[in-house]
């Protein structure tokens, strides 16, 4: 009677250990897919924003606002770049999360890095430099 009391004990710290580990490798493996997925859906909302917004979605871009005189740039142009740019990182970022998904978290590292390489490629330390391109000539 106290073998199968003990193999019975046994088992249930076996089983409950088991389980712990299982959870703890479920919560790894996704780090990766969700860090990916909510910048991605993030930056699809802000690239749908401004497809919607149009010449309104310029106020909205760092920088715009400060300039001294904003009607000599042109607007649409700007709102854009800026809807190009936020789909293009939500479909890198999308992409880090299928392969994070499937295959290793380890591949949201090269995902960031890639689009960290995309997104400060397009900041600007001087407002009048970063919008200069979109000049009304």
């Amino acid at each position: 009677m106290k073998l199968a009391t003990l193999k019975m004990k046994i088992n249930v710290k076996i089983r409950k250990l088991f389980q712990k580990r299982i959870i703890k490798a479920v919560i790894i493996m996704n780090v990766g897919f969700v860090a990916c997925i909510t910048l991605a859906v993030l930056f699809l909302v802000l690239g749908i924003m401004f497809a919607l917004l149009k010449e309104k979605g310029a106020y909205f871009v760092s920088g715009f606002s400060t300039l001294n005189h904003p009607e000599n740039y042109d607007k649409a142009s700007i709102s854009l770049d800026m809807r190009n740019q936020c789909f293009t990182y939500a479909l890198i970022l999308f992409l880090g999360a299928i392969l994070s998904y499937f295959i290793s978290a380890i591949i949201a590292i090269p995902t960031y890095v890639i689009w960290g390489i995309f997104f400060f490629k397009s900041v600007h330390l001087d407002g009048e430099k970063a919008f200069e391109k979109y000049l009304i000539k």
